[in-house]
């Protein structure tokens, strides 16, 4: 058996290395064992996968591996997304197994196990997956195979949550363009769109194994074809998602990328003030913090969590937040899942904008003007000889009193070290990757010359 190691989304390795058969069948049998030991034999297992190479194959063999140890199993008949598939996991009482590598390089795959709260397994739950690597079995009943669509009930879920017929009235100045990117979302988000009479053009519209050359991932660098299409035309804002469609990527009628912050701050305003849903916002340590000004201006309780969904998916649960998310492009909101649905971040910024009657890029506009000023962010990734020169670079950092000449107001330890200064508007986060000697570094600021200063000074 090869190194098997769960991270921050599921166990993922490059397909025909140790993306293989066995151990394939090594982490489906110890998640048909965790799933007997915690529900037992008579609990459903939902299996999807999404268009990557071996996807459908290595998801068939899971699918009859759970067969074989007597359990139910309701097999998707086609491609879905992660978030399709986490929905009807919530609506069956069911738990779900994803075949994807989310926005991971093509030559990957991965298994993403998915509780029946229809969110990212913990790492108590992983922990325990893995320890039952090798262990014996003893079949208890016979298990039964069933094939099944499971589309039709997500598209009556996201039509219940999204008003539809406000965003057919409120964009009649705009114009749809939807990147397939070769995703997951082929088939789905502009399916919302036609089963709602909403036109829109599209680019990208089949599955690719390689995605066209590129990366699943909805960011400006995989979406060139998509921005010069709205440069080109008047009145375009451009929507893709990654991989499995759990992420999403905007595009507004200039070109510009709008970033998954920007994205949280204006559906949060939205949420509360149009559609008046009431409750917390859920933000990682990450976020930015001009997510922390429009809460206060809103009277918004925040709860911040460590990076990652399976941390925010955890507050969704216990909170039952108006929205939650994360910086790298996830989000949930209330009443849906607990886990991460690009399709739906992608029709409710349709939505904001015909609420408000306004472009994208008035609302982000509005936006700044809200918070007073605009927030700059980047990430630098810092690797390291080995783990321990990560541990005690972390603890460099923890006793650090000033940056680049900027002193530090109060510090933060729920995921790596947070700085935030003395401005009130800069901030550094320094986090260990967790799978590797690397050290991520995200900075924040109002100011593009102090993030200059500041990673000047990182070396």
């Amino acid at each position: 058996m090869s190194n098997i190691k769960f991270g921050t989304d599921g166990w993922r390795a490059v397909v025909g290395k140790d993306f293989n058969k066995e151990n394939v069948e090594t982490v489906s049998r110890a998640i048909g064992k965790y799933v007997f030991d915690n529900y037992g034999i008579y609990k459903p297992i939902i299996v999807g996968y999404d268009p990557r190479n071996m996807a459908k194959e290595f998801s068939t063999q899971c699918a009859n591996i759970f067969v074989d140890m007597g359990f139910k199993v309701i097999y998707s008949d086609k491609v879905l997304p992660t978030p399709v598939l986490a929905y009807n996991a919530k609506r069956l009482d069911a738990c779900a197994v994803m075949f994807t590598a989310s926005h991971n390089p093509p030559e990957y795959l991965g298994i993403k196990f998915i509780p029946d709260y229809a969110g990212p397994a913990t790492s108590e739950i992983t922990d325990e997956i893995v320890s039952n690597f090798g262990c014996d079995f003893t079949k208890t009943v016979e298990g039964k195979l069933i094939i099944t669509d499971f589309s039709q009930n997500y598209f009556k879920r996201i039509e219940e949550i999204i008003d539809f017929e406000k965003i057919k009235e409120g964009i009649k100045n705009f114009h749809i363009l939807f990147d397939g990117l070769y995703s997951a979302s082929i088939g789905y988000f502009d399916r919302l769109l036609s089963r709602n009479a909403i036109e829109f053009d599209a680019i990208h519209m089949y599955y690719d194994t390689n995605f066209g050359g590129g990366m699943p991932e909805p960011k400006p660098q995989y979406m060139g074809e998509a921005i010069e299409y709205v440069k080109s035309h008047k009145n375009y804002i451009a929507f893709a998602n990654d991989g499995d469609a759990d992420r999403f990527g905007v595009i507004d009628e200039n070109g510009d990328y709008v970033t998954p912050n920007e994205i949280l701050a204006i559906l949060l305003i939205h949420l509360k003030k149009n559609r008046n849903y009431n409750g917390c916002f859920v933000k990682t340590v990450a976020g930015s913090l001009m997510l922390d000004i429009v809460c206060q201006e809103l009277g918004v309780e925040i709860v911040e969590t460590p990076v990652g969904f399976k941390h925010v998916g955890e507050a969704m649960r216990k909170f039952n937040p108006i929205i939650a998310g994360e910086e790298s492009g996830g989000l949930s909101i209330l009443g849906h899942i607990p886990e991460k649905d690009g399709i739906l971040a992608n029709l409710l910024i349709l939505e904001a904008m015909s609420y408000e009657g306004k472009s994208l890029v008035q609302l982000r506009k509005d936006l700044n003007d809200f918070v007073g000023c605009e927030f700059i962010n980047t990430r630098v990734d810092k690797r390291l000889e080995n783990l321990e020169e990560v541990k005690t670079t972390l603890e460099r950092y923890s006793v650090l009193e000033e940056v680049a000449g900027m002193k530090i107001s109060h510090k933060d330890y729920k995921d790596g070290v947070k700085l935030y200064f003395e401005d009130g508007k800069t901030w550094i986060l320094v986090r260990p990757s967790g799978t590797e000697p690397l050290l991520r570094i995200y900075i924040e600021s109002d100011s593009q010359e102090k993030i200059d200063l500041i990673k000047q000074e990182q070396g």
